[in-house]
């Protein structure tokens, strides 16, 4: 029913960028989508943990939206993650992802109250069924504090518009779990950046990843190492790449750091994250980051 290929590779947890009065920068999102597109990933995920989703109103969503769709064309996969507190407005914006033309839809369960695995089904089946569009359930327990169950999981790969999960909980046992639950003719995104040869090597297929955006190159190239079988080479960048995140982490906060790179990187000024989320000066530490990434680029992407 869906063309799953084109849900298999890498794709970038696209950062939402803001302008010095804290509105939503279109520009600068479509630049980065087409400098994506550039580097050779598959698509975008827009507005999850990344994109800051739970601080952006929902129009700002849609406008987030209605931008990348513009600045990616028909030949770049864009995966809308519309996953809300209330399963009303989580159709909101279901329905106009599916006016724009987005590939598919996403979304975690409903945050905030702890809620039953029968209140979680309730609220995915509901976005579901609101639009024609192919759904990828998000499960990344650590924030929302819901643990899929394997039942449940199995009951939602059941229906044929469940062509997915991204999994970001870090044990990669998860993702034997879920392969063998679903069989092979489903997506499973390897959510955890700093584990994505072991999530590949234990069944995800793709990989939806928050530092992707700093350095689209990397993830790319380990995609295509995994995919030809050099397991030890891909060990190797694995650990340059961790590295990287290391030291991303040791900034005072990760979205604001991942931004500032990108700036230097890309030449496109991406601002600071939303409050309460901090920013992070442009300083030696962020250039230094910077340095190293395409130093990392040069030797095993160029250089090999």
């Amino acid at each position: 029913m869906y063309q799953l290929d084109k849900f298999k590779g890498v794709f970038v947890a696209l950062n939402s960028i803001f302008d010095n009065d804290d509105n939503i920068n279109i520009p600068v999102i479509k630049e980065l989508v087409r400098i994506y597109k550039s580097k050779g990933v598959k698509g975008v995920y827009i507005c999850g943990s990344t994109g800051e989703g739970f601080l952006l109103s929902i129009e700002e969503r849609k406008q987030i939206c209605e931008a990348v769709k513009e600045a990616a064309g028909d030949d770049f996969t864009i995966i809308a993650h519309v996953g809300c507190a209330s399963t009303k407005e989580s159709i909101e914006l279901a329905k106009h992802a599916e006016a724009v033309g987005i590939d598919a839809i996403s979304a975690v369960p409903s945050v905030y109250y702890r809620l039953p695995a029968a209140s979680v089904e309730k609220h995915w089946n509901g976005i579901i069924d609101a639009t024609e569009l192919p759904f990828i359930i998000y499960n990344i327990p650590q924030l929302t504090g819901f643990n899929l169950p394997y039942d449940l999981f199995s009951r939602m790969a059941n229906n044929p518009k469940v062509i997915g999960i991204k999994n970001s909980e870090e044990p990669v046992y998860g993702m034997e779990r879920f392969r063998t639950i679903a069989g092979d003719d489903f997506i499973i995104f390897n959510g955890s950046d700093e584990q994505f040869l072991a999530g590949r090597l234990m069944g995800a297929n793709a990989g939806i990843g928050g530092t992707y955006g700093t350095m689209p190159e990397l993830f790319v190239e380990l995609d295509n190492l995994i995919n030809t079988d050099k397991i030890d080479k891909a060990r190797e960048l694995q650990y340059k790449i961790n590295d990287i995140i290391f030291d991303l982490l040791s900034c005072d906060s990760l979205y604001g750091a991942a931004k500032q790179v990108m700036s230097v990187r890309f030449g496109v000024e991406c601002g600071e994250p939303r409050s309460p989320f901090l920013p992070v000066e442009k300083n030696n530490k962020v250039i230094s980051i910077a340095n190293k990434i395409d130093n990392v680029v040069k030797e095993y992407v160029y250089g090999k």
